[in-house]
This record gives structure tokens, C-alpha cells and sequence, in this order.
């Protein structure tokens, strides 16, 4: 049959043309349903790469098959003149509809892909995707409402400015959440995966999912908060990224030493000293200027106040800076390490502990940290010092209680 033929039997026989316009629709849905649908499931199934997965998983080719068979209708509602503008409304509607479903499954594949990604340094996208896709759904809402009372597109954008002050009520926390999306990712604020605490929302744990409207964290206890995400720039946070990516764990702890076994150091006591390896050269250095200021003094050197006299707890003091400086665990350049005297208080002499651990893992940082101070503990009394505790039942024993 030749082209007029063809238009002639359609002017004759509208309905017959019409019910193979439907039937042609169905055929067509189900090519695509059971045919390329399937095709395309099973090629990315089959395929090493892992993208392809994303995009049919979350594109759905089986509600994509819709739209050939729509738009065919669409094309011919005119062999139904009494019910065209019906017929071009429906289909319009779904095209829309089943469109804009089928874009904003398609941000997400590409969200997804950006995470997987080797690349992907935990700067997320999700926000900026959320933005998208809301004012995808807002421009089809727009489109649906202006389809269905058949006002242009302008009229309904014309009653709504109208309605911008309500609007702004509705959307306030999409618009709060909006700008704050802007100052994290432009401030590299939060990025997925890093520790953070907000006290505020009793928080401690890794990020794990950050969108337009919410940030997800999952505390150390295995439990979940959500915060909203433009809450995050109202409160105060830490964020424990900078100490990961310096490569080091601080240390900062105190040993309390009694002050009543703080004394000035004997010659008996620095040879006692001078056998610890990593004393002896400065202990040596310490007898040798004060047998030299005795010598020069004569008889008028009075022990131990006249010369260079040092105290156990200075001794104590230089064995411990000796110590981490001998572990292979502990940061000796680029980050502190000091130790120090605090401030005397009513439970003695704090000696503090300020360095960094070559890991920023929890359980290891843990484990070289109770290294040191169970070492340091332990080493205090070889430097004749006492550390500070409240009295155990132990301590009472010895108490002399007047013969009894």
C-alpha cells in the first residue's frame, strides 16, 4: 500500500487505525520490557566493569519501556478526535512524569559512581544532586498543573510569586540546607568518613552519608544520628580529619609525683643513676660539673645547695624525654614532643606527657600509650620518687594505729 492509501483507510476506518496504534504500543512495551530490557540486565551482568551495573540498576529499563509506547499514542490520539485531548493530556503526563523519574534515577547512578570510584576522597556530590533533582520534580509539577487546567507554564509561576513568602515558610529548612550544602563542600567543612563530635547532638563517630537535608553518623557505640545538615554549621563540632591526615595521635597525660619524694641527688645516687644506658652520658656530664664547681669552691661548697645540684625528679624528668625519643613508635620531628612540669597542686608535681604516636589508629594508639606510662609508672620508683594516689584499703594496713 502506498502512503495516500494508507492515509485514506485511516480517514475511513479511524477506530480499526486506532486499535493498531494500541496494539502496535503493547508490541513495542513488551520489545522493550522483555526484549532490551532483559538485554541490557543481562550485558552488565556479564561485563567486568561495574558502572554499567549502577546505570541499569538504578535506571530501570523495564519503566524506561514505557515511553516508546506513550509517545506513540501521543503521535496518533488524533485518530480519536473525540477524545484527543484527553488522550494527549494522559500520555503527556506520563512521558513527564516517567522522564523526570528516569533522570533523577540517573543522578543517582552517577552519585553512586562517584563513590565507588578510587578517586573519591569523600567530598560528596549527594547535595548538589538533591538540588537538581528537587527542581527537577518542581519544574514537573509546574508542567503538570499547567497540562491539567491548560493555563500556560508563566501563570502558575505568576500565582506563585504571588505565594513567595509562604513558599519561603515551606521550604525554609530546604533553603537552610541549600546554603549550608554551599559552605561545607566550599569550605571542605565535613566530608564522608571522617570523625566528628557535636556535643550538642550527643554525636562521636564516622560520617557516613552526607545529603541535602540530613548527615548521617554513626557513633562509636554502633548507634546512629542524624543531624540536619544546616544544623552543622549552627553548633560547634570537632572534626578529627586533621589529625588523621597529619599522620599522628597525641599523647598528652600527666604522671603526679609526690612531692614529699622529691629530693636533691647524692653522689650514691647518681652512680645508681648512671647505669640506666640512656642516662649515662648525661649523668656523666652532671658529676662532672659539679665535681668541678666543688673543686673551685673549695671549702666553702655546702652540700646541696652551693653548684649545679640536680633533683631525682629532674633525673626522672630527662629519663622519660630519652625514652620517647628511643621509640621508634613516637613522632620525633614535624610534631611536639615535649615533657614538662605543670603547676604544683594539692595532690603533688604533675609531670606531663605531650607527644605524638606514629599511628592514628584507635586500638594501636591505645596500645602505645599504656606502653608508655605503665613503663614510666613503673620506672618512678628506681628514681627514688612516690607517685600520687588516694589511699587503698592496702595503704591502711600500714598505718601504726597506737599498738593496736
Amino acid at each position: 500500500m502506498t502512503a495516500e492509501e494508507i492515509t485514506l483507510f485511516i480517514q475511513q476506518e479511524p477506530w480499526i487505525a486506532l486499535a493498531a496504534v494500541l496494539l502496535a504500543s503493547f508490541l513495542i512495551y513488551l520489545f522493550g520490557r522483555w526484549i532490551v530490557g532483559r538485554v541490557l540486565v543481562y550485558l552488565a551482568q556479564r561485563t567486568l566493569n561495574k558502572v554499567d551495573d549502577m546505570i541499569v540498576e538504578h535506571l530501570h529499563p523495564y519503566r524506561v519501556a514505557w515511553i516508546a509506547p506513550l509517545v506513540l499514542i501521543y503521535v496518533f490520539a488524533y485518530l480519536a478526535p473525540d477524545y484527543q485531548e484527553i488522550i494527549e493530556k494522559i500520555t503527556l503526563f506520563l512521558i513527564l512524569w516517567v522522564g523526570a523519574l528516569t533522570i533523577n534515577a540517573l543522578l543517582n547512578a552517577i552519585n553512586e559512581i562517584y563513590e565507588s570510584s578510587p578517586a573519591y576522597n569523600g567530598a560528596p556530590i549527594q547535595g548538589y544532586l538533591d538540588l537538581i533533582k528537587l527542581l527537577i520534580l518542581s519544574v514537573s509539577v509546574i508542567l503538570s498543573v499547567s497540562l491539567i487546567t491548560g493555563d500556560p507554564p508563566t501563570v502558575l509561576l505568576t500565582s506563585i510569586g504571588a505565594a513567595t513568602a509562604v513558599l519561603l515558610l515551606v521550604f525554609r529548612d530546604t533553603i537552610l540546607a541549600v546554603v549550608a550544602s554551599f559552605q561545607i563542600a566550599a569550605n571542605d567543612l565535613i566530608k564522608e568518613g571522617d570523625w566528628v563530635e557535636v556535643p550538642s547532638y550527643d554525636a562521636d563517630g564516622e560520617v557516613l552519608n552526607i545529603n541535602l537535608h540530613t548527615i548521617k553518623i554513626q557513633n562509636w557505640d554502633m548507634t546512629l544520628s542524624i543531624i540536619p545538615t544546616y544544623k552543622i554549621v549552627e553548633v560547634s563540632y570537632k572534626n578529627w580529619r586533621g589529625m588523621t591526615e597529619s599522620g599522628g595521635r597525641r599523647m598528652k597525660r600527666a604522671i603526679i609525683i609526690d612531692v614529699n619524694s622529691i629530693r636533691f641527688c647524692t653522689p650514691a645516687m647518681l652512680e645508681k643513676y648512671a647505669v640506666v644506658d640512656l642516662l649515662a652520658e648525661d649523668i656523666k656530664q652532671k658529676q662532672a660539673l659539679i665535681q668541678e664547681y666543688q673543686e673551685s669552691t673549695g671549702s666553702h661548697f655546702d652540700f646541696p645547695l652551693d653548684g649545679p645540684q640536680v633533683t631525682n625528679v629532674q633525673v626522672y624528668r630527662d629519663y622519660i624525654a630519652r625514652y620517647l625519643q628511643a621509640r621508634e613508635d613516637i613522632h620525633q620531628e614535624g610534631l611536639t614532643r615535649l615533657v614538662r612540669d605543670l603547676a604544683p597542686t594539692d595532690h603533688g608535681l604533675p609531670i606531663e606527657i605531650y607527644a605524638f604516636t606514629r599511628t592514628t589508629a584507635w586500638e594501636d594508639y591505645e596500645r602505645i600509650q599504656a606502653e608508655v606510662f605503665n613503663h614510666l609508672i613503673a620506672a618512678a620508683s628506681f628514681f627514688d620518687l612516690r607517685l600520687f594516689q588516694f589511699p587503698t584499703g592496702y595503704d591502711l594496713t600500714s598505718i601504726n594505729l597506737g599498738g593496736r
